[in-house]
């Protein structure tokens, strides 16, 4: 019995119908998807932006069993942007997508059909050097001029792609058309053919069939918006699997009802305002990038992308556990994940004494460059000499901006974490540092924050 390939791009229909949904309902969606079999999940173009390479490089390492498809774009920066993304992923396919019909040549590339045959031979050659699985989606497939579609196939072919998909994007095909055009790809080629039908006429589901008998190796398929419904052609083959003489993957079993939560996503029931969650004092897993960028600057912090990218992730990771984060919380992210630079300064011991009759003091020895420097200092508190001891030592008092301890674990061994927040030259600069002994985390998170001041400042 014939396998059929079956490939679901939920997420690109959703990016097309322009839906405004949460990084937290992508995430969902696609996790649900990889959850009924299909062999691939398909995501958007990638819009160059921190947010979404973000948003792409959780949900391809998120995902198990299916393989990512994801569009290659234009450029080498391009490519190199998606390469990043999908680093993580099981499986990965680059997919060049590329129109054929006149009128989408001439409006999106300013084209015609020659040059059109160059693209497509240039661009698949650029993604087959960098991934072995590339995958040519012919775009309007059915407007084109007569014989180009086998033309562009066969160029496609030649320069390495493994796989060619056929879109109706203007929803004008029928079944038959379908049919013909399966039959003259395999007549002069040998590759796996995939169809993407439109349901802009009802037809989608009878496209798809049809495609099938006339020897398609796959269907693209969503769980939300119009294409070929996923459900459908799940219970299409399990009625007439035999007499169709092929199968696939799904789970006919859940397929109905993972479709209709996804639909609830789609439909937008989670969505919050962020700048909501921002005056009540905590957010959320549906927070942006872009909010939670905003939220740190007003904490004070400048961060540059790649550690907002850092935070980010961190943050989503967080959120999965809690429902509701507050701004301490996020803050110590920050300190544990953003701005991590080396060590100049190493703790090697200390010593604190205090009491309610002594004065507090403290002996702290770090080591810079291999070589080790001793500070001794009193203070209102062990920890207050502690910080004073380290200031004797580097020679140099920073305002302390912030100062927060709590129990990162419960009972008589309970692990302490500390966040410092210290001040140079009026920019904040975030410490942690856990310890069995809170006065160990406290100046464990002192000397985080005296590094990073350090580094900026050298």
């Amino acid at each position: 019995m014939r396998k059929i390939t079956v490939s679901d791009v939920t997420l690109k229909a959703v990016e097309e119908k322009e839906l405004n949904l949460t990084f937290r309902e992508k995430l969902a969606i696609a996790e649900k998807i990889d959850a009924i079999g299909v062999d691939a999940i398909e995501l958007p173009l990638l819009r160059e932006s921190k947010e979404n390479e973000v948003i792409y490089r959780t949900i391809a390492s998120s995902i198990k069993n299916a393989m990512v498809k994801i569009p290659v774009g234009e450029g080498v920066q391009s490519l190199n942007s998606v390469l990043q993304c999908v680093k993580d992923a099981k499986k990965v396919c680059l997919q060049v997508v590329l129109p054929i019909s006149t009128s989408q040549m001439e409006y999106f590339y300013h084209v015609k059909a020659p040059a059109m045959i160059q693209k497509i031979d240039q661009a698949i050659k650029s993604a087959k050097q960098a991934c072995d699985c590339v995958e040519f989606v012919v775009c309007d497939a059915f407007r084109a001029e007569e014989g180009f579609l086998i033309e562009s196939v066969k160029t496609a072919v030649n320069a390495g792609a493994c796989a060619v998909t056929i879109c109706d994007d203007a929803g004008v095909a029928f079944p038959e058309d379908f049919e013909k055009s399966i039959k003259e790809i395999k007549d002069v080629c040998d590759v796996k053919v995939y169809v993407q039908p439109s349901d802009e006429l009802n037809l989608a589901s009878a496209c798809a069939l049809s495609a099938i008998k006339a020897g398609a190796d796959g269907v693209k398929t969503t769980l939300a918006v119009k294409y070929v419904s996923a459900s459908v052609l799940a219970d299409v083959i399990r009625a007439k699997k035999y007499d169709l003489g092929v199968d696939c993957a799904i789970d006919v079993t859940n397929v109905k009802s993972i479709s209709d939560a996804i639909n609830s996503v789609v439909n937008g029931e989670i969505e919050k305002e962020a700048e909501q969650k921002v005056a009540k004092g905590n957010i959320d897993g549906n927070t942006s990038i872009k909010d939670i960028s905003e939220i740190i600057k007003q904490l004070g912090y400048e961060l540059s992308d790649a550690d907002l990218g850092n935070v980010y992730e961190e943050f989503k990771k967080l959120s999965t556990k809690k429902e509701v984060i507050d701004m301490k919380e996020l803050e110590a992210l920050i300190a544990s994940t953003a701005m991590q630079v080396p060590s100049t300064y190493h703790l090697v011991n200390y010593v604190v004494n205090s009491g309610n009759i002594i004065p507090a003091t403290a002996n702290v020895t770090l080591e810079k460059d291999g070589e080790k420097f001793t500070g001794v200092s009193t203070g209102d508190g062990p920890i207050d000499a502690a910080f004073h001891a380290i200031e004797q030592v580097i020679g140099h008092h920073y305002e302390l901006d912030d100062f927060q301890v709590h129990a990162v674990t419960k009972g008589r061994g309970a692990v302490g974490s500390s966040i410092i927040r210290l001040r140079a030259d009026g920019k904040l600069y975030p410490g942690n540092g856990v310890s069995t002994d809170i006065v160990g985390a406290c100046i464990r998170a002192y000397i985080n924050a005296l590094n990073k001041i350090v580094y900026e400042e050298n």
